[in-house]
């Protein structure tokens, strides 16, 4: 009987351990700011932008596929490529863009969560409990967790929180979803006009795109194929990660932006900060959906909060080559400084959207080399051998250059706007 229940976890695990990248991923990428572009989004202008979900995760879809199918070949990671067959310089960049790109992250998932968790406590404390506890508490948590556990740990910790905020938010879809016709309109692309007493829509576009095509994703990815020790024969288990991790994407980040859509919008409410989803649905959709929504939010922080502060830590590793030990003290020290950014949001009494949306929309920026870089590195012959890209996958290449060549100039246009 022992036996048997052994043999039964441990096929579980090893099916679990399977998706274990693409649930990685899915934790990096659906954070508290894909959260706050989605609801924003869906609150600001319904489904009408469902088509920008829909194409960037076509689009990530592709360069997961595509950066990970490089390491499959040559056995490099995204990194190590930049740095022998481009310049050290590329790799350099990608480490400091990412990096500016997760700190402002990390301030405002700590400063949603917190802001979530007070406007919440209200229900129980009278006047609620200061958002600066929160943000300790959670800090506090995820950097226990990373001092005393390993990466096998962390993973499978994320797996149980994404698994969480998947029920939560696909959940609250069925409860405050907006009439199906609504939601087929939003894959037509179009851009909607600019909504009264607010800026354009090219920031949320971008910051939508941002969020969910993240250069950091496709270069992490690669990290990750390595460390699994997946081979050429392994291009199968790797494309079907990638459609998991993606279709997940799309339904989450859909499922918060016809949530926000649903009620919000209907009432023609605008959202300027994530807590006011709780104020403004617990009377548009009960308790129930709102202690939901509310964590899943909670979850998809939480959750979003381990990559980022393992970023900078894998990424110096990654470049140099060496053994990701993270009970290094001097990677224990990057990671304890990064997480008490945490504390800038509730401190200073910042607008925590205000910090995803740009922190999002500066992720778009760097995308378009992102993809010129794959593009040089796949087309090579003494890399890739037979497995060099094809006409297709260089019309591909083209078309997702274009499109992140139209988000960056969405996204410096949308910053620009929004500070005149």
């Amino acid at each position: 009987m022992q036996s048997e229940k052994q043999t039964w976890r441990s096929k579980l695990s090893a099916y679990v351990a399977l998706f274990l990248p693409g649930i990685f991923l899915l934790g990096l990428n659906i954070g508290t700011g894909s959260v706050t572009s989605m609801a924003k989004a869906g609150a600001d202008y319904g489904m009408s932008l469902l088509w920008t979900i829909l194409a960037s995760c076509l689009t990530t879809y592709f360069m997961i596929n595509l950066y990970g199918r490089y390491t499959l070949v040559t056995g490099e990671t995204a990194l190590q490529a930049f740095k022998k067959h481009i310049h050290p310089a590329v790799g350099i960049f990608f480490i400091i863009a990412l990096t500016v790109g997760v700190c402002g992250s990390v301030m405002g998932v700590m400063g949603i969560v917190a802001d979530i968790c007070y406007e919440w406590s209200k229900t129980i404390v009278d006047g609620g409990i200061s958002p600066l506890y929160f943000a300790l508490f959670f800090i506090t948590l995820v950097y226990f967790i990373f001092w005393n556990g390993k990466t096998e740990f962390f993973e499978r910790a994320l797996a149980v929180i994404v698994a969480i905020m998947s029920a939560s938010f696909i959940l609250n879809f069925f409860i405050m979803m907006p009439p199906p016709i609504e939601i087929l309109k939003g894959l037509i692309p179009k851009v909607p006009d600019t909504i009264s007493g607010d800026k354009s829509p090219f920031l949320i576009i971008a910051s939508l795109i941002g969020t969910t095509v993240f250069s950091g994703l496709f270069i992490i990815r690669t990290t990750l194929v390595k460390e699994a020790g997946w081979v050429l024969a392994d291009i199968k288990k790797q494309r079907n990660d990638a459609i998991f991790s993606v279709t997940l994407m799309f339904i989450i980040s859909g499922s918060i932006m016809a949530a926000a859509a649903g009620t919000l919008y209907v009432e023609g409410i605008q959202l300027s900060k994530a807590s006011q989803m709780i104020e403004l649905l617990q009377p548009l959709a009960g308790s129930f959906a709102t202690s939901i929504f509310a964590v899943g939010i909670v979850s998809a922080g939480v959750s979003s909060q381990f990559p980022n502060i393992l970023m900078l830590p894998w990424l110096i590793c990654d470049y140099n080559e060496t053994k990701r030990d993270m009970s290094l003290p001097k990677y224990r020290l990057i990671v304890f400084l990064i997480s008490l950014l945490g504390l800038v949001v509730p401190i200073f009494n910042a607008q925590p959207v205000f910090v995803m949306i740009i922190s999002q929309a500066l992720n778009a920026i760097i995308l378009p080399l992102t993809v010129i870089s794959i593009f040089y590195l796949v087309n090579r012959k003494d890399l890739m051998g037979e497995h060099k890209a094809g006409k297709v996958s260089n019309i591909i290449l083209t078309l997702i250059l274009l499109f992140a060549i139209f988000t960056s100039v969405s996204g410096i246009k949308g910053v620009i706007e929004l500070m005149n």
